[in-house]
C-alpha cells in the first residue's frame, strides 16, 4: 500500500512539473512587474509566475506547519486535561471506598433488627 502511494504521489508530482516545464517553453515572452514604486523587474512571464507558484507553494507549506503546532498544543492541552480528570476520578473512587469502609464499620456498631425485635 505504501508503495502505491508513493508510485501515485510521483505521477503527480511528475505530471505537475511536465506541466510546468511545457508551459515555460511556451510562454517565453518578457514582462515586468512593479515590485516597489520605484522598481520594476523584467523576466520571462514564464519565470515569473513560476517564481509566484514556489513563493505560494512556501506559504502554504508555512502554513501546514502552523497549523500542525496549533493542533499539537491542543492536543497536549487535552491530554493534560484528561490526566487531570483521571487523578481526580481516581481520588474519588478512593474516598468512596473509605467511605464504604466506614459506613460497614458503623453498620456493624449498630443493633441488629432481630436483636432490637427479640428484646422488646
Amino acid at each position: 500500500m505504501r508503495s502505491l502511494n508513493f508510485l501515485i504521489n510521483f505521477l503527480i508530482i511528475f505530471a505537475f512539473c511536465l506541466a510546468i516545464a511545457l508551459f515555460a517553453i511556451e510562454n517565453t515572452g518578457s514582462a515586468s512587474i512593479l515590485l516597489i514604486p520605484g522598481y520594476q523587474v523584467e523576466a520571462p512571464l514564464s519565470v515569473e509566475l513560476i517564481l509566484a507558484m514556489g513563493i505560494g507553494a512556501i506559504l502554504a507549506w508555512l502554513f501546514g506547519i502552523w497549523t500542525g503546532l496549533q493542533n499539537q498544543l491542543t492536543n497536549f492541552r487535552q491530554s493534560q486535561r484528561i490526566r487531570a480528570k483521571d487523578k481526580q476520578i481516581k481520588e474519588l473512587e478512593e474516598n468512596m471506598e473509605k467511605l464504604k469502609e466506614e459506613a460497614e464499620k458503623q453498620q456493624q456498631l449498630l443493633p441488629s433488627s432481630d436483636e432490637t425485635t427479640s428484646a422488646a
